[in-house]
């Protein structure tokens, strides 16, 4: 999926400023999907060139002078295709793991730095899932099991840190101690 699906998806919903849209990558995504002003607004000028919204300048509100983005039908269709297509794959890419695949290199101070660092992350994504949650209570049940799916995982991720957390850091110490020790490749194949 990428942002410009994403942007279409939002506007399914109804019409919306980029500012609201990006509230969505903020808030309701914030734990499954990180886009930027960047590259919102990029996709939704292409959007718009393409005939899949319809902009207009808001007038006589709080948001006078923004753009307004409204899903015209060609593009609630594309949005439409776009999901039924999609492959349903749970991708990770974390630098936050990555980084601590390699713990045996960080120095002490350094690895519990990242531990809490990671653990403010969490609890801060979590509150944004919460809020999302209790603002959407009365939404559509693929919006409440996304919230509720985030906020399992998210809790999941932080339980494992604060258990294991130990383990790591008495490893990183021990490694550090003894600086040729090269741990071994776990789950890689041969």
């Amino acid at each position: 999926m990428d942002v410009r699906t994403l942007c279409l998806g939002v506007l399914s919903f109804g019409d919306a400023t980029g500012y609201e849209i990006k509230k969505y990558f903020e808030g309701a995504f914030s734990h499954f999907f990180v886009a930027g002003y960047g590259s919102i607004y990029p996709a939704l000028a292409e959007l718009a060139d393409e005939g899949l919204v319809r902009v207009r300048d808001q007038i006589g509100d709080r948001r006078a002078g923004a753009k307004v983005y409204q899903l015209t039908e060609t593009g609630r269709e594309a949005f439409r295709d776009a999901i039924v297509r999609a492959e349903p794959r749970h991708k990770v890419r974390s630098e936050f793991l990555v980084i601590l695949y390699f713990a045996h290199m960080l120095p002490p101070a350094r690895l519990r730095s990242i531990l809490d660092e990671r653990l403010l992350d969490i609890e801060s994504l979590l509150d944004s899932v919460r809020q999302t949650q209790a603002a959407d209570s009365d939404t559509s049940p693929g919006v409440r099991f996304v919230a509720g799916f985030g906020s399992a995982l998210l809790q999941a991720a932080r339980d494992y840190i604060v258990t294991h957390r130990r383990e790591l850091e008495s490893t990183a110490v021990a490694t550090t101690e003894h600086s040729g020790t090269v741990p071994t490749a776990a789950g890689a194949g041969s």
